[in-house]
């Protein structure tokens, strides 16, 4: 029999996927709602749960031990929070610490995280060996495909977000002809997308690259996409999305794909 897992959700429908998995398959599960970061409305009183602070880190490894969980998976993006809203106790403070304030990007933060989680006797495992299907595959995904200047698009835009994802500043960036119109940093994806939408220059246009860091840990964090992120490349007049096949989930893909085929853009996944 699985172990009991224990879920960390943060926002998004990834969390709400996960305890409708587990109930299908009958596996016991705890969920760890992170305040400020998960979303109420669908956490009712038959969901086990409790809700944490982030910068609770001893109140959550006790509630997991009380719970008997022992794996734990992290779901859902997670608005980076300021210090002072963190209000990290001793635990939190000692992760910050391990790391340095000035190493805290995302990537170190996580890997930072699941080496704690670890080191209390969990273990981490990615949310994509518990839902198998999430992972974006190789190929073109809809009815349209890129054209050469997306694809030239693409492969510069391949180069630069390697490049932001070695400095662990982001994993997506927006290329137009040529051009980058701009690289994702602390907003995230759909702030990217609505921020180069006014850059947009005449003809083809602009792609959204997505691609996990060179050293990313595949259990925490890697590159997501879903039907809100078509939406708003198409409300932006991007030509299409590429996203590393293998380490880009992809959440809602049918409902995804369908919008992207009525809309006239591009869905595909890249190698590399």
């Amino acid at each position: 029999m699985a172990p009991k897992l224990g879920i960390l959700a943060g926002g998004g429908d990834l969390p709400v996927r996960l305890v409708e998995t587990c109930r299908r398959a009958g596996r016991d599960f705890f969920l760890i709602a992170l305040e400020g970061q998960a979303e109420p409305a669908w956490l009712t009183p038959e969901i086990p749960h409790a809700w944490c602070r982030l910068g609770a880190g001893g109140a959550i490894l006790e509630r997991l031990r009380a719970e008997g969980v022992g794996e734990i998976v992290m779901a859902g993006r997670v608005r980076r929070p300021s210090l002072a809203e963190l209000r990290p106790d001793w635990k939190a403070t000692q992760v910050f610490a391990r790391i340095g304030l000035k190493a805290l990007g995302d990537d170190g933060l996580l890997r930072s995280v699941a080496q704690v989680l670890e080191e209390e006797g969990f273990r981490v495992i990615g949310v994509q060996t518990l839902i198998t299907d999430l992972l974006t595959p190789a190929g073109p995904l809809g009815r349209h495909v890129a054209d050469e200047q997306a694809l030239a698009d693409i492969a510069h835009g391949i180069k630069i977000v390697r490049t932001l994802g070695e400095l662990d500043i982001g994993q997506a960036v927006v290329v137009q002809q040529g051009l980058v119109l701009g690289v994702e940093a602390i907003e995230g994806t759909d702030a990217l997308i609505a921020r180069c939408g006014p850059l947009r220059r005449p003809g083809a246009g602009p792609v959204l690259v997505k691609c996990a860091k060179p050293q990313q840990d595949r259990r925490l964090d890697l590159p997501a996409l879903g039907p809100d992120t078509v939406a708003h490349c198409v409300a932006a007049g991007f030509a299409g999305i590429a996203a590393q096949a293998g380490n880009t989930l992809f959440l809602g893909r049918d409902r995804a794909v369908d919008a992207a085929d009525a809309a006239g853009l591009f869905l595909l996944g890249i190698d590399g």
